[in-house]
């Protein structure tokens, strides 16, 4: 038996990188999952790509989860048809980098929308149905930036609101039988992180290489490493873990 027979997990940016890896890692164990994502069409794509176990069912889900209606909306069809919902993960995220000077309003409103305000209304609508059930795991990524990092103020804001937003949660669910908890990640190879290399001008090897040297266990994450952590703090394993950040970064918060 997995761990997760029987649940339904719902990922937000799950179409690729970090949020497929863990749909992925959710389905191996048993799972059914919803990839929810901007684009529905990549949404389908992927979740046609998720190798599933027993009876269990993946479905694509278009969603803009910075508009409420649309992540009720959402949240509701998969209820409709998976039949439940046991686990969210509030992965969804963009990036508009910039030194404060050159960032504008719209930077500024597009990050913290899609991670704050995405990650709030998505929770919203997960936590009635976790309330009725007196039962629910909700994951939200966080990220290393949220320490500060040159060019990223609207994101390491955004990613240190996760956290506090993350602690309140645990503090106002725990009573209804529902842990939140986040993953702040380290460097992790995507297609995000090789389009940051491109916007450098930068090899995406020694891109990475640079990355896997700022940290004690030398190498660069992969979507599998951040699956992993995910699996386990949503797990019932996990019951007694609520509102706690867990950095997976290679020790790099070290230095």
């Amino acid at each position: 038996m997995g761990r997760y027979d029987g649940r339904v997990a719902v990922i937000t940016g799950a179409a690729r990188g970090i949020g497929f890896g863990t749909a992925q890692r959710f389905a191996a164990e048993g799972a059914s999952v919803a990839i929810l994502d901007l684009d529905e069409g990549a949404a389908q794509e992927a979740a046609g790509r998720i190798e599933l176990q027993g009876d269990a069912k993946a479905i694509g889900v278009g969603c803009d989860v910075a508009d409420s209606a649309a992540a009720e909306a959402a949240v509701q069809r998969v209820v409709d048809e998976l039949g439940g919902i046991h686990v969210l993960v509030n992965n969804a995220g963009i990036t508009r980098d910039n030194l404060l000077f050159k960032m504008t309003e719209d930077d500024w409103d597009m990050v913290m929308n899609v991670h704050l305000k995405g990650a709030f209304n998505m929770t919203k609508a997960a936590q009635k149905r976790f309330v009725e059930q007196k039962y629910g795991k909700i994951l939200n990524l966080s990220s290393v930036s949220a320490l500060g990092n040159r060019g990223q103020a609207n994101y390491s804001a955004a990613k240190m609101g996760i956290q506090g937003f993350t602690r309140t949660l645990g503090i106002e669910l725990g009573p209804f039988g529902i842990n939140a908890n986040a993953i702040a990640p380290g460097f992790i190879a995507t297609e995000m992180t090789d389009a940051t290399a491109a916007r450098l001008k930068m090899d995406v090897e020694e891109f990475r290489k640079l990355n896997a040297d700022h940290n004690p266990v030398r190498r660069v994450g992969f979507p599998e490493d951040i699956a992993a952590a995910a699996a386990f703090l949503c797990s019932d394993e996990a019951s007694y873990i609520t509102g706690q950040t867990l950095y997976v970064d290679g020790g790099a918060k070290l230095g």
